[in-house]
């Protein structure tokens, strides 16, 4: 009875649909399977889908061609002076943003004082976030009295106001009032704040199970800290180098305002540059609205990017799905 039911569905070309096989429709029946994506890819994924956060990259990576090619399809020096150009007005031509009171060309300045500004907040990152990394992570990972000596230098620090601090060290340093320099000082006294970041985070981490498990399987502490902590404390670190990125060159203008910043013959800085235009701003206003506009635009693109990867590295975050 079974032999004979058997070779009825035969017949009547019924058969057990196996994937990958032609149907008797002509069709094919596939197997759908999902690729799981990576942490990485997720975050990846989330940042490129973030309105914000891509606007801000946007605009940044427009300021530096601005500021590092400009110059080399603008063709003009900012060095140069023409006594027959002098605070000539926006439009003239040959000078699309005017020149200042000894004809140097205001559109040559920008593209310096744009790329001048972005190298000592390059400089500033590549200094501060090492620094801040290290005595984070030795004070949070040891405690103890490594955690007390760290930590009672960084409060004693934090006591005075960063500015002032920059400007006591760049009066008694007056040779340092270069892009290098300002970069350099900024570097060297802008790591506190990632300092007690770090710390609190390996505070919270170095109690979690796979970290005793490192240490059950006898990994040693540099190791534990370079492959387990500091990895987990990336989006903090990411965040807090946008944000303090913004902060620097907000710094610097501020510093060369006061005079103690980015001084010199033929040194400039979009700082400069507003210091230099604001003393004209009745008369000349071009001189000063246009570098405030450009140190404007920098800061805020690099604060949306911050925003951005917030958002992306917030695992509860759901506004962009990933």
């Amino acid at each position: 009875m079974a032999t004979t039911q058997a070779a009825s569905d035969s017949a009547g070309g019924v058969l057990p649909a196996v994937p990958g096989t032609p149907q008797a429709g002509g069709g094919v029946e596939r197997e759908f399977t999902v690729q799981a994506r990576s942490q990485r890819q997720q975050i990846a994924r989330r940042f490129l889908r973030n309105r914000i956060g891509m606007t801000g990259l946007v605009i940044l990576v427009l300021m530096l061609l601005f500021g590092f090619v400009g110059p080399l399809v603008y063709g003009t020096e900012y060095a140069t002076q023409n006594v027959n150009a002098q605070s000539v007005t926006p439009g003239t031509a040959g000078y699309p943003l005017g020149s200042d009171e000894i004809g140097r060309d205001l559109m040559a300045g920008l593209m310096i004082g744009v790329q001048r500004s972005l190298f000592i907040v390059l400089l500033f990152v590549v200094i501060a976030f090492p620094l801040g990394v290290l005595v984070g992570a030795l004070a949070g990972y040891f405690g103890r009295w490594v955690d007390a000596v760290l930590m009672r230098f960084v409060d004693l620090v934090l006591t005075v106001p960063l500015l002032v601090v920059l400007i006591v060290v760049a009066s008694n340093f007056p040779g340092s009032r270069t892009p290098l320099g300002v970069g350099i000082i900024l570097g060297l006294f802008g790591w506190l704040d990632l300092a007690r970041i770090v710390r609190s985070q390996f505070l919270s981490l170095r109690e979690k199970e796979y970290v005793e498990a490192a240490h059950a399987m006898g990994a040693s502490s540099s190791r534990i800290i370079a492959k387990h902590l500091i990895p987990n404390t990336l989006g903090s670190l990411i965040v807090w180098t946008t944000l303090a990125a913004a902060t620097a060159i907000t710094l610097e203008a501020a510093l060369t305002f006061l005079g103690f910043g980015v001084n010199g013959a033929n040194q400039t800085s979009l700082g400069r540059l507003v210091s230099d235009g604001v003393q004209a701003a009745s008369t000349r206003p071009w001189l000063f609205y246009f570098p405030g506009i450009a140190l404007l635009i920098i800061v805020l693109s690099i604060n949306l990017i911050g925003d951005g990867i917030r958002d992306a590295f917030d695992p509860s975050n759901r506004r962009v799905r990933a």
